[in-house]
């Protein structure tokens, strides 16, 4: 009943943006769709890479390892609070034999490596290029506020540090250790710099040059400016957006900062109708897709329940807090 609730939300605001994705020609939508398919592969080949490094008999395959990916995209999507990175970290620990919390936990930071360096480097271009962009995209900074108006506050966290390294330190010491030897198996692959660099490295890059072949295919499709400058403001907006998230999925946000980076270059109309059309249809994309991946590898029963579980948890922790 739950996952046939969210189908039919879902099938109401597809209906909703059907006008949206009207403005944009068959060809350029295959040819979009085709690219964010093949990126979203690759992810999973990343992800089914980085864990057979870690553990060479856990049996993982690329089918269950997009499955799971590409199946967390989907209910990000739909759901708050990463819904979908909390699923798919537990179908890997339940698919990988051997596999510990605390090791896919460490892969998942491995996996974002390649793009956390990225990011930083886009971020100081946008710093040096559009410094009012990433003043836009990110919160403000209210913390010397926050401490000013608690005085007692920073007295009291040292005080509270030094009866943890006191009386709690020695206790917890044996498990974080253990923790610890099952976290370093998540990293495995850094051990071997070379297979990192084909492993993880080439299909994370591959992937990203999907990314932007997506981008590039919406700007063509709504006759903005297609340049390697303005390429990379869409990047950075979109990369900025993710990092300083405050709208699920970066809802609206987007928009405000694709409108701030490409104003100079093409109409706020233009740039609008752009950025809405594609959020709208790689969000329903990524959907369908994941749906279809995971009834691939796991079947209906499975998928059935893990969207169950995912939005009844979600459902009721509002009413719990």
């Amino acid at each position: 009943m739950v996952l046939a609730s969210v189908l039919g939300n879902l099938w109401d605001w597809v209906a909703g943006v059907f006008t949206r994705i009207g403005d944009v020609s068959p060809y350029w939508l295959v040819v979009a769709l085709a690219l964010k398919t093949c990126e979203s592969a690759l992810l999973g080949l990343t992800w089914r890479n980085i864990l057979r490094a870690a553990y060479p008999k856990g049996g993982l395959t690329f089918k269950t390892a997009w499955g799971a990916s590409q199946g967390g995209t989907a209910i990000n999507a739909l759901a708050p609070a990463q819904a979908g990175t909390a699923a798919m970290l537990g179908i890997f620990r339940t698919s990988v034999r051997g596999a510990s919390v605390a090791g896919v936990t460490t892969a998942a930071f491995v996996q974002a490596s390649f793009f956390l360096v990225l990011s930083v480097l886009m971020l100081i271009g946008v710093a040096v290029s559009r410094p009012h962009t990433v003043s836009k995209g990110s919160p403000a900074d209210e913390s010397g506020n926050f401490f000013s108006d608690h005085p007692l506050l920073i007295p009291l966290i040292v005080v509270v540090l030094i009866v943890v390294f006191v009386f709690v330190w020695p206790r917890i010491k044996p498990w974080l250790a253990n923790e610890w030897r099952k976290a370093k198996k998540g990293a495995a692959i850094f051990s071997d710099w070379r297979l990192y660099a084909r492993d993880v490295a080439a299909p994370s890059a591959a992937s990203y040059v999907c990314r932007i072949g997506v981008n590039i295919v919406f700007m063509a499709a709504f006759h903005l400016p297609v340049t390697a400058f303005t390429v990379f403001l869409v990047a950075s907006s979109h990369m900025l957006s993710g990092i300083f998230a405050i709208t699920p999925g970066g809802v609206g946000q987007t928009q405000a900062l694709d409108v701030a980076t490409l104003s100079q270059y093409a109409s706020t109309k233009s740039v609008a109708a752009f950025s809405i059309t594609q959020d709208s249809i790689l969000t329903i994309w990524n959907v369908l897709l994941g749906i279809g991946v995971m009834l691939w590898a796991f079947g209906w029963h499975q998928v059935r329940d893990l969207f169950s579980k995912s939005f009844h948890k979600h459902a009721h922790e509002p009413a719990a807090s």
